[in-house]
């Protein structure tokens, strides 16, 4: 039953339907009861399709070939890949053995990738052998030289000290290196009972450690268990009317939230298809796999939806199978999302927000939604979820006012791994402390109104980044916008903001600020304006702002 009081920023979401005591295993062999030989997921670049009893045959395969190497349960193991399908297979073995998958960056450098292992102690890693220009096993040479000279499964390098297995996805791997055939291979004539092993495994035990992306400070190890994924999962396929019918393309990456519990699990959830368009995000490849595969569901960030909608080719596609889709990840314009809504056939598309400590999801808009309440919020809380917005002070502040997002419920991560003094300082009386600045109207939906640490305190006015952004992107000229503090001495911090134009527009700075005079108050008018053709972006395509704000600190 949703919470009514309007008085107040608290929500408590519906609990009608009981959560699920599903382990990610026993989720997969529902899906094979219910629908055998529907195809569980379409890898396009791999030109492979698995239906779901051959996924679930293939990762009990792989989940035997990985015991042969003494892995046991608690055991982390590592997955460093693009979107391929053995990344999916390792994760449903993984989850079948009791191990704990950890999500590596496809895009860590050498210093990154040592950080990660040793954070959690990664006992095993499966990774691919390359990623656009990123040579995986020269890069894990640089961290641990000794690989050169190990046998399979005996890896004992000085900088990795807890790693001994290493896995490749490819078919002539390097000395000290198992592929990934061969382990299968190990797992087919494997007489271990698989199914005696999941009667140990506990829905609540940990499953999955996602490090955080890295926007503010150093990744932390946000420690998931089955429970956490598998029902937000279900219920972000819920929130857009997923059956098995439907067919989700999902050009997002696998290693965050967004593809592994949004995507993939939501899909097992209801017996519905996962097509993954490419190794990574290609606005291309991935409007020819919604034409080709007649997709109904599309998955994406606000950026590639822009870069969709923006490539000269957008038209000479078909989209007219979508009807649905989500868009995640990072703050969405109103015009962006009107341009989903009215040019890609997406009349039913939902936004979704949350973090990778809460699972991922906290709310989520209705296919049905308002027209406007799509566009300016991100819909309503979810199902088995506690919200509240407080100020500095802790206290719940009224509707309609802003203040820091808290969520409580069966979604909150088990902690940061090995970390004990970031989540408490993260987790207090079972809230997590979000970081984001909400607003909730007294209908019950959530506006993101920026990050707290984002927040712009120019000469005392607090200044909300996004509704800067939100007023350019109406210039006709002006594609994308982010606005972000940069230190000054006379007021503490001043307004700048890096745009992106449309193909063949022109602007200058004048213009620009022209455009914002008597339009915006004073103090939120740009004083530094940069035009660029692309930001920098973490691999999920969150914006990183406090890259900018360096190159422009640097620059002054």
């Amino acid at each position: 039953m949703q919470n009514t009081d309007t008085k107040l920023s608290y929500l408590s979401g519906n609990t009608d339907s009981p959560l699920l005591d599903l382990t990610i295993g026993q989720l997969l062999k529902r899906a094979v009861a219910q629908n055998p030989n529907k195809s569980a997921v379409i890898s396009a670049h791999q030109n492979l399709e698995l239906s779901y009893v051959q996924l679930d045959q293939m990762s009990d395969c792989f989940a035997k070939g990985l015991m042969d190497y003494g892995l046991v349960a608690g055991d982390r193991i590592g997955i460093w890949s693009p979107n391929y399908v053995e990344w999916i297979i390792t994760m449903y073995a993984a989850s079948k053995l009791g191990l704990i998958l950890v999500n590596v960056n496809p895009a860590y450098r050498p210093h990154e990738l040592e950080y990660a292992l040793n954070k959690v102690a990664c006992k095993a890693l499966v990774m691919a052998d390359q990623f656009k220009t990123s040579n995986y096993p020269e890069i894990l040479k640089e961290v641990a030289p000794e690989v050169d000279h190990c046998e399979v499964g005996s890896l004992n390098a000085n900088a990795l000290p807890s790693l001994n297995t290493l896995i490749l996805i490819s078919d002539n791997p390097p000395k000290g290196y198992a592929s990934f055939e061969d382990t299968l291979a190990k797992g087919r004539t494997s007489t271990f009972d698989l199914d005696q092993a999941a009667l140990a495994i506990d829905c609540h035990m940990p499953v999955n450690i996602q490090f955080t992306s890295g926007t503010t400070g150093a990744p932390k190890g946000a420690t998931l268990s089955h429970y956490n994924i598998v029902n937000n999962g279900t219920n972000v396929g819920a929130g857009i009317k997923l059956t098995s019918e439907d067919l989700v393309c999902a050009p997002v990456p696998l290693y965050h939230c967004f593809g592994m519990v949004m995507a993939t699990l939501a899909c097992a959830s209801y017996g519905a298809t996962l097509v993954l368009p490419d190794d990574a995000f290609d606005p291309i490849s991935t409007l020819s796999s919604v034409q080709k595969e007649k997709c109904t569901a599309l998955y994406g960030v606000p950026t590639m939806f822009g870069a969709m909608l923006d490539h000269a080719n957008f038209a000479d596609y078909d989209l007219s199978s979508l009807r649905t889709g989500i868009v995640a990840g990072s703050l969405c314009s109103q015009t962006l999302m009107s341009r989903i809504i009215s040019e890609m056939n997406m009349s039913e598309v939902t936004n979704c927000y949350g973090m990778t400590e809460t699972s991922p999801v906290s709310f989520q808009s209705a296919t049905d939604d308002p027209m406007q309440k799509r566009v300016t919020t991100v819909g309503s809380i979810h199902p088995h979820v506690e919200v509240k917005v407080v100020d500095s002070d802790g206290n719940t502040v009224p509707r309609g006012e802003p203040g820091e997002l808290c969520t409580k419920g069966y979604s909150v991560m088990q902690g940061y791994w090995n970390d004990e003094a970031q989540t408490a300082s993260s987790i207090k009386d079972d809230w997590m402390y979000t970081g984001d600045q909400g607003v909730i109207d007294h209908d019950g939906y959530c506006a993101i109104v920026g990050r707290i640490k984002d927040t712009i305190i120019r000469g005392g006015e607090n200044i909300a980044p996004k509704e800067i952004e939100d007023y350019l992107v109406t210039h006709a000229a002006i594609s994308e916008a982010q606005a972000f503090g940069v230190s000054d001495e006379k007021f503490g911090e001043i307004v700048a903001v890096w745009v992106k134009l449309k193909e063949g527009a022109e602007l200058s700075e004048q213009g620009l600020k022209d455009y914002c005079k008597d339009q915006i108050a004073y103090f939120k008018v740009p004083a530094l304006v940069r035009f660029v053709d692309e930001y920098p972006l973490t691999v999920t395509g969150k914006i990183q702002k406090f890259r900018m704000r360096e190159v422009m600190e640097d620059s002054a």
